[in-house]
């Protein structure tokens, strides 16, 4: 941490030049003799990506950026306030402290929290910006998290820890024994320090696979912004079977915005029934379809599947719903002659679902075009029918 780029003249300069290219800045060298370049190109690129991501962070003065890779892997501010509305109370531990973003929301449900990452310089970083920020709550411990909980008498109402992948593991397909720190190892020493365990994970992450390795797993939460899943949440406690877990789906900053509830015994007895497109389609949200709840939700909301695999749902009557709502203008059988008749040149949002051919294939055969205000659904029936839904939004 360079402590010359918090000078004024230099912070004044980074906001001046916010939206300058990092390439050009590199080119054309820092105008500073005692910070530079890269130096200033990190402060900038984080400067920029916290603006959206970030906010409060961008507007208080003297904030720290670090690597592009660090702030790219924290929470954003929408998702880390989720997290910390569902507890409350006197002690938090932060297992894996990162940039700070998860500790300062903590800061605001729970009287103290303790910051732990065994990065020194990033740790660094964090308790200058709590400093700026104002968060008196957090204590920073620059050191192993495992090694902290070891030796602290202290007792959380929470420990809170977003596992990182080790260098060594390759590929999409990874195991949480494959993190640091390694969670499934340490579940005795979580326990003994604490009675609830939250553990972040990334959305490429498969969730029975997960329930797997953790195995006292009392909740799961799925955590989406604008429809893009973001998080996945484990709530662990000692003796939790996951069999009578409760599932949460969010979409944060979106049309529909309430959490859905989804309980054990509910799902377990859900029943779907199936039908032909009615009146109206409905596409769950992103949250819902990472959980894949798919009977629960035609019984929730008395919906009928159009196929078991196709994941959509009509009714005669509109409802509120979790995801997209859209009024069926047609259906139509999927015939190629009847698609270049009706659909080629022109422009349409496609959306295949169950369907034998991508979205990319449907376009570049039949030159449909993205944009305007049509919908169409390719899917198949549950009797094996291949259609096509023509659709307004409402």
């Amino acid at each position: 941490m360079n402590p010359l780029l918090l000078k004024p003249e230099l912070q004044k300069y980074l906001r001046e030049n916010l939206n300058l290219d990092t390439a050009t800045l590199a080119l054309k060298g820092s105008p500073f003799d005692e910070v530079s370049a890269s130096e200033l190109a990190q402060q900038l690129t984080g400067l920029q990506k916290s603006q959206k991501k970030l906010p409060s962070w961008f507007k208080t003065r003297g904030v720290y950026y670090p690597p592009k890779l660090n702030l790219e892997q924290t929470s954003s501010e929408e998702t880390a306030a989720y997290k910390a509305a569902l507890y409350k109370g006197d002690f938090l531990a932060d297992l894996t402290g990162g940039y700070g973003v998860d500790s300062l929301a903590f800061s605001k449900s729970f009287e103290k929290v303790f910051y732990c990452e065994r990065n020194h310089a990033l740790a660094q970083v964090a308790q200058h910006n709590f400093k700026q920020l104002g968060a008196s709550e957090i204590e920073v411990a620059a050191t192993d998290s495992m090694d902290f909980l070891n030796e602290t008498s202290a007792h959380f109402d929470l420990l809170y820890a977003d596992p990182s992948r080790r260098h060594e593991s390759k590929g999409k397909v990874f195991m949480l024994a494959d993190c640091e720190p390694n969670i499934p190892q340490h579940l005795d020493l979580l326990f003994k320090k604490s009675k609830r365990v939250m553990v972040k994970t990334s959305p490429l992450l498969d969730i029975q696979a997960a329930v797997n390795e953790l195995k006292y797993v009392a909740a799961v939460h799925v955590v989406a912004l604008k429809n893009e899943v973001k998080e996945l949440l484990f709530i662990l406690e000692p003796n939790a079977n996951f069999k009578n877990a409760t599932k949460f789906a969010t979409n944060l900053n979106s049309d529909y915005t309430k959490t859905v509830r989804i309980d054990a015994q509910e799902e377990q007895d859900a029943v779907a029934l199936f039908d032909e497109p009615l009146t109206y389609l409905y596409e769950p949200n992103a949250a819902l379809m990472k959980l894949g709840v798919f009977n629960w939700i035609a019984a929730k909301y008395n919906l009928y599947k159009l196929a078991a695999n196709s994941h959509l749902y009509t009714s005669t009557v509109q409802i509120d719903f979790p995801g997209r709502r859209f009024k069926i203008k047609r259906v139509l059988p999927y015939s190629k002659k009847l698609l270049t008749k009706e659909f080629k040149n022109q422009k349409a949002h496609i959306t295949t679902r169950n369907f034998k051919e991508s979205v990319a294939q449907i376009r570049s055969k039949f030159r449909i075009k993205d944009g305007g205000d049509l919908y169409l659904f390719f899917t198949t029936l549950e009797n094996g029918e291949t259609i096509i839904i023509e659709c307004l939004k409402t």
